[in-house]
């Protein structure tokens, strides 16, 4: 069994069926919440005062109905403290949104504490929106004893829209409650940059020949002789000193100590490159957000920087320690926990998250790191397959493309997406130039040629190298006609000939296949790579062999 494990499904679920008691010893989370929107949202009752557009605003996210109504009712049957803050909660909140998110944390939050180590840690990311309502809930389960900080993290530079009608101060910050499980916990000092106006008030001076920025420093010993410092002359000068005579002597023949002018007292040299910098506070502006270009930007809306996940990581475990993200959307604490050494299991409710969390990861460290982690929850068989695509056919998309290492098109399942479901992109050749394949999904039944037709419009019109077509239901004859007329892609470096329409089944691809298009793996450009060895043969007739009628 791999180390790592990335598990699709309910959090809550998956905690309580997989995850061991105290097996993990570093938990982040930053469980989704729309804080954008105004308290009025936030607060409203259920009683028909809100307009259609403020409902649909948050009602995708967490609202009070029958559902959230059980599991409120749950946790309180439990009884203690959990149950007492959740009542004192109901009775201030009744049925709001916010009780709603708080009555979905509850239990989510006791099995987080139940799965943590005696000496883990945890940190819930949040905004300042619920963050008072959260922390009373932490200190319930966790204990207020055991709550550590409140980090401020400044998420992103000042709003400008007074101009618009803005009424109240900028929101740049983001709160993360910092709890561990007991008195004892993992912990690395870590150490920030000195600020600039720092270095020039206290490191002013400047050693000629090296250019070192320094401070001076105290060689006196405090006390004096009633606290047994030694006594003796320094460059002219009588007084009780912190070293040895043989001690002094050693660092001034190191050019340690100076005397700025005749008669003063020496003085200790302090370099300031031989400082590890400012204890890390529980302010933090120097964490930027991604910004639009940034190399780590995948689009996905709530990503975090991977510096920040590192920071985190690195002072609250150590390599080899079990980091869990309940929450882990785009996989940025995962992949931060990779890079770091550490083991990790991630969760997340949706395909779209898990085939970006694979995706990330192939990207980052290479196809090898498939073999470090294992993926439970997913479809593992055409009927699983099938029962997923008459439960969401969004989610099927998402997972299909997954198997092919494809990334979804658009999230937006009500959004018009011209044909194209997901894209692969692909090189090959010196110019650096991404080429792409298009792919279409189709989850339902009743795959006729139109499909086939509809794809070759959009691959001409996206001038696209490849397109594929993904099915439940094998193809009928006629579209594999058609997928053969569209001819071949031929690779200007790679050998070989790649069908510029292919054709796959679920069946196919949960047996291995995989699209056929060059990969530049040898960068000689003498021969194709040996991964095409491995490449499918797509499903594709001769036109001799197919026939003129749909069957």
């Amino acid at each position: 069994m791999a180390d790592n494990k990335l598990y699709y499904g309910d959090n809550l679920d998956v905690l309580r069926r997989y995850v061991k008691d105290e097996s993990v010893d570093l938990v982040y989370l930053d469980p989704p919440f729309n804080s954008r929107q105004g308290y009025n949202v936030l607060f409203a009752e259920k009683d028909g005062t809100r307009s259609a557009s403020q409902i649909m605003a948050f009602e995708d996210t967490w609202e009070w109905n029958q559902e959230s109504s059980h599991v409120y009712e749950e946790i309180v049957e439990r009884g203690g403290s959990v149950a007492e803050v959740m009542i004192a909660f109901h009775t201030f909140l009744r049925g709001s949104d916010m009780m709603a998110y708080l009555a979905m944390m509850a239990p989510r939050l006791v099995e987080l504490h139940r799965v943590l180590k005696v000496t883990g840690s945890i940190y819930l990311h949040c905004d300042p929106t619920a963050s008072h309502y959260l922390k009373m809930l932490m200190d319930a389960i966790f204990s207020p004893w055991c709550f550590r900080s409140e980090i401020v993290w400044k998420r992103s530079s000042a709003h400008s829209d007074t101009k618009q009608g803005r009424k109240q101060h900028g929101r740049i910050h983001d709160i993360v409650l910092f709890y561990t499980k007991g008195e004892a916990w993992t912990w690395n000092p870590l150490y920030t940059a000195y600020d600039d106006d720092y270095v020039r008030q206290f490191y002013k001076y400047e050693e000629e020949g090296t250019g070192r920025r320094y401070r001076l420093g105290d060689l006196t010993g405090p006390g004096g002789a009633a606290k047994g410092n030694p006594q003796y002359e320094v460059m002219g000068v009588t007084r009780y000193w912190r070293y040895t005579k043989e001690k002094m002597q050693a660092l001034i023949e190191q050019g340690r100590v100076i005397q700025t002018q005749p008669g003063a007292v020496p003085a200790y040299k302090r370099y300031l490159d031989e400082m590890q910098g400012v204890p890390l506070q529980d302010v933090w502006t120097d964490v930027n957000p991604i910004a639009a270009q940034a190399a780590e930007r995948l689009g996905y809306p709530t990503q975090k920087p991977e510096a920040l996940l590192e920071r985190i990581i690195k002072a609250s475990s150590n390599e080899g320690d079990v980091v869990l993200d309940p929450f882990c959307g785009c996989g940025t604490a995962i992949a931060v926990a990779q890079k770091l050494n550490r083991r990790w299991v991630g969760i997340d409710i949706t395909h779209l998250a898990i085939n970006l969390i694979k995706t990330r990861l192939r990207d980052h460290f290479g196809e090898e790191v498939g073999k470090t982690y294992e993926v439970i929850g997913e479809p593992v068989s055409v009927a699983d397959a099938a029962e997923l695509a008459q439960q969401d056919k969004f989610q099927f998309q998402s997972w299909a493309l997954g198997l092919v290492g494809a990334r979804i098109a658009t999230s937006d399942k009500k959004g018009a997406d011209r044909g194209i479901d997901g894209r692969l992109y692909f090189h090959d050749d010196k110019s650096g130039k991404s080429k792409q394949i298009i792919l279409s999904v189709k989850a339902g039944e009743n795959v006729s040629v139109a499909m086939v037709r509809d794809l070759r419009g959009v691959i001409e019109r996206e001038k696209a190298e490849i397109g594929v077509l993904i099915s439940m239901e094998a193809p009928t004859k006629p579209m594999l006609k058609e997928a053969a007329e569209a001819g071949f892609y031929k690779s200007p470096h790679v050998e070989g000939k790649f069908p510029r329409l292919q054709i796959f089944t679920i069946e196919q691809l949960l047996n291995g296949k995989q699209i056929a298009y060059p990969r530049l793996l040898d960068v000689t450009y003498k021969k194709a790579p040996r991964a095409r060895e491995k490449q499918a043969e797509p499903m594709v007739l001769p036109l001799q062999d197919a026939d003129e009628d749909e069957e």
